[in-house]
């Protein structure tokens, strides 16, 4: 029975660990259809190359900083127990390697590749699982220090403030350092429009990104007995929110209503094994709100060029979703219990002010040692030519 239990979690979490990675498609088909068409090609190599250096960094440094565990042992040791520890490594990479997928999103059009992956490796090594072993391993005591304060630990389940709002608060120092698209903001005051390329690749990538969330928060659980029908139902509720919320408040436009599920499923994350399924319908509603309203200020109130919005995608709604926990998890509210409101915004706020400094203090060297972002002439060719050599669609680029 052992022996079956112990293999039964292994094939549970590489489950989830395969459907987070289907993920990462997701990422690379929602940036391809947001973007120019002479970026779509650096899109899609940077979310694959992006993942290629997470993996190499986490295995190799991030895993340990943050669970005090390392692979340098023989293959037979890493074999014990199915590989469990093999695969929850797998899994947990997927989470990590979510962060520069997410900046990627933020800071595309107009960015170095190798610089990036430089970022990319930081990251993932040492700035997230520093961040991470704190709330999911109990790092240097805050977590008690935490409930020592507000009678409760700081409650992140699958990672609406861990993962999400550290992958947008990064991404802001990213576009900020970088500035804005060349011709994105004219002289006179006006807002030029880089309207999405190609809308269907789009609605593929929010698909894959929605479907795979189920992967995402479901098995966040990481064993097969701790598994909760309410964490799927949950997600479910808050994807519908953050649509419907989306589709009202961006009025039908089809950005807006595919990346409304999103900001609905980012918010949910921390207290989907908690909340009432009414509960998360409302979080989920007020994320897609949210969203639309902040991607609308940051881009043309405050000039801010967050290609896709990842700074209120991820950011914001990742904090809120942080914060939600503290409300609809309440006994009060029809949830399960367990959550203070004063645990979850100073676990938020830690979170946020983590990925700020640390994204300002990365950039910042990057930037201070080499150039960040592609000269005008590489931008105005698209980085699709300028960095790999080729376009999307190249049989209609050759001269005759």
């Amino acid at each position: 029975m052992e022996a079956l239990k112990q293999g039964s979690d292994a094939l549970f979490i590489l489950l989830g660990g395969i459907m987070v990675l289907a993920m990462h498609a997701g990422f690379a088909f929602l940036e391809l259809g947001t973007v120019r068409k002479k970026n779509q090609v650096n899109a899609l190599v940077k979310i694959l190359v992006d993942f290629s250096v997470s993996t190499v960094a986490y295995f190799a440094v991030g895993y340990s900083v943050a669970y005090g565990s390392h692979f340098f042992v023989g293959a037979e040791q890493l074999a014990a127990k199915n590989g469990y520890e093999l695969v929850k490594f797998f899994f947990l990479l997927t989470f990590a390697a979510a962060i520069p997928a997410i900046i990627s999103g933020g800071i595309a059009e107009r960015a170095r590749f190798y610089p990036q992956l430089i970022a990319t490796a930081v990251i993932v090594g040492l700035i997230y699982p520093f961040f991470e072993g704190i709330v999911w391993n109990q790092h240097f005591g805050v977590q008690a220090w935490i409930k020592s304060l507000t009678g409760e630990e700081f409650h992140d389940f699958a990672g609406s403030v861990v993962v999400h709002a550290m992958g947008g608060w990064l991404a802001l120092p990213a576009v900020l350092l970088l500035g804005a698209r060349s011709n994105r903001y004219r002289k006179d005051g006006l807002v030029s429009a880089h309207p999405p390329s190609n809308i269907p690749f789009l609605a593929l990538g929010a698909w894959i990104l929605t479907v795979g969330w189920f992967g995402f928060n479901v098995m966040s659980a990481q064993t097969l007995d701790k598994i909760s029908g309410l964490v799927a139902v949950n997600s479910l509720m808050a994807m519908v929110g953050g649509t419907l919320a989306a589709l009202a408040f961006g009025k039908n436009d089809p950005g807006f209503v595919h990346n409304g599920p999103l900001a609905g499923l980012v918010a949910v994350c921390a207290g989907s094994d908690l909340m009432h399924p009414l509960g998360a319908l409302v979080v989920g509603g007020v994320a897609g709100a949210l969203f639309v309203v902040m991607f609308t200020l940051t881009q043309n109130k405050w000039k801010i060029d967050d290609v896709l919005g990842v700074w209120p995608l991820h950011g914001l709604c990742g904090a809120w979703g942080g914060v939600a926990a503290g409300i609809f998890g309440l006994k009060a509210l029809g949830g399960i219990g367990g959550v203070s409101l004063g645990a979850q915004v100073i676990g938020t706020l830690m979170g946020v002010g983590w990925a700020l400094v640390s994204g300002f203090a990365v950039y910042g060297l990057i930037r201070a040692f080499t150039d960040l972002r592609l000269s005008h002439e590489e931008e105005f060719e698209g980085a699709d030519l300028s960095i790999h050599r080729i376009g999307a669609t190249p049989d209609r680029e050759v001269n005759w």
